[in-house]
């Protein structure tokens, strides 16, 4: 009797292993039909903490599988219904369902261009940002001028200012604004070489006056070429107890700026007016590129103390007081104060 059991057990199993085979083979193949060819392109988003079932009836209702139940199914069996990823992702009507899981379990999600210039300031940043569409202005200033985030990130100051490394990026809606902001910190340390460490230790500056300087080499050249001259400008009046007077450090401290910088702009004392305080000012005033920061590093030889600007773009560089006030004549004023 005992033996009749066991074989009528063993049986009983090899019909459920036989019909479990059956219906993965099914599965299976129902899982390597694509739903139409030629196939049709749909943005598809997997919202954060949504289940299997809720999106395989999304899938089911934007006709990217035929049934439900079934991905479903073939995704458990395939022990993959807990890996799926929350994103936004472009799929087909030409993908198998095998294909579409396979997709969102690796998190190949849609990424969106994001191009931050040299020179671009906080501001200009979070704008460009929240015109991608990955975050909110306020929320993204709020996480780049957040004091907590700069010390994580080993900032010597209370904002990321100028450590927003401007490049070409690409990234996912719906991420963490802060992680967006620690990408471009990591990637001005990986652009920041080791050499580039050392030649400021032998300079006599720390990375963050470098970053600083170099901000505002970048607002003032127009030729790519003459950053070196202007970082010599900048270096040699410093060297000589002079103040920078540069106008981009005056409109950074000017709340409100309207785009017309007026003499009682220049008149007025914040931290950042070097026409009022020696050296240099508290922080950055942008984020510099690379060119510039090595500018600042390895500056032009030269005697030059001033330049103006000839409305081309370019500068005309002075060694005196005398010879810039001529330049200022010529190219600014058109010779009206003679």
């Amino acid at each position: 009797m005992i033996k009749k059991l066991i074989l009528l057990g063993v049986a009983l199993l090899l019909i459920l292993a036989g019909s479990a085979g059956l219906l993965y083979r099914h599965l299976l193949s129902w899982a390597e039909r694509p739903m139409a060819e030629p196939g049709q392109e749909k943005l598809f988003t997997l919202l954060s903490g949504q289940g299997l079932k809720q999106t395989a009836r999304a899938l089911h209702r934007e006709g990217l599988i035929s049934d439900a139940l079934r991905f479903t199914i073939f995704a458990r069996i395939d022990k993959k219904d807990k890996l799926l990823k929350a994103g936004e992702y472009f799929l087909s009507t030409s993908m198998t369902p095998r294909e579409i899981l396979g997709q969102m379990v690796e998190g190949r999600v849609r990424l969106y261009r994001l191009t931050i210039p040299e020179g671009y300031n906080l501001v200009q940043i979070a704008r460009a940002v929240s015109a991608a569409g990955l975050a909110d202005e306020k929320s993204f200033l709020d996480a780049a001028r957040n004091p907590e985030m700069a010390r994580l990130l080993d900032i010597p100051a209370d904002t990321l200012e100028g450590y927003l490394f401007p490049d070409t990026y690409y990234f996912p809606r719906g991420l963490d604004t802060g992680a967006i902001v620690i990408t471009m910190v990591k990637q001005f340390r990986a652009a920041f070489k080791p050499e580039w460490t050392a030649r400021a230790k032998a300079l006599g500056m720390t990375v963050h006056e470098v970053v600083t300087l170099a901000s505002i080499v970048e607002k003032e050249t127009g030729a790519p070429q003459e950053r070196p001259l202007v970082a010599s400008v900048f270096h040699n009046r410093l060297k000589k107890g002079m103040r920078l007077e540069t106008d981009p450090t005056v409109i950074y401290g000017i709340t409100d700026f309207d785009g017309n910088i007026k003499r009682k702009h220049l008149e007025t004392y914040t931290p950042y007016n070097t026409y009022k305080i020696q050296g240099l000012p508290p922080g950055p005033i942008a984020s510099p590129g690379a060119l510039a920061i090595e500018a600042v590093l390895y500056p032009a030889e030269s005697n030059y103390l001033y330049f103006v600007s000839k409305r081309d773009g370019t500068h005309h560089f002075s060694t005196s007081l005398k010879e810039h006030n001529a330049a200022v004549r010529k190219y600014q004023l058109g010779n009206r104060s003679r």
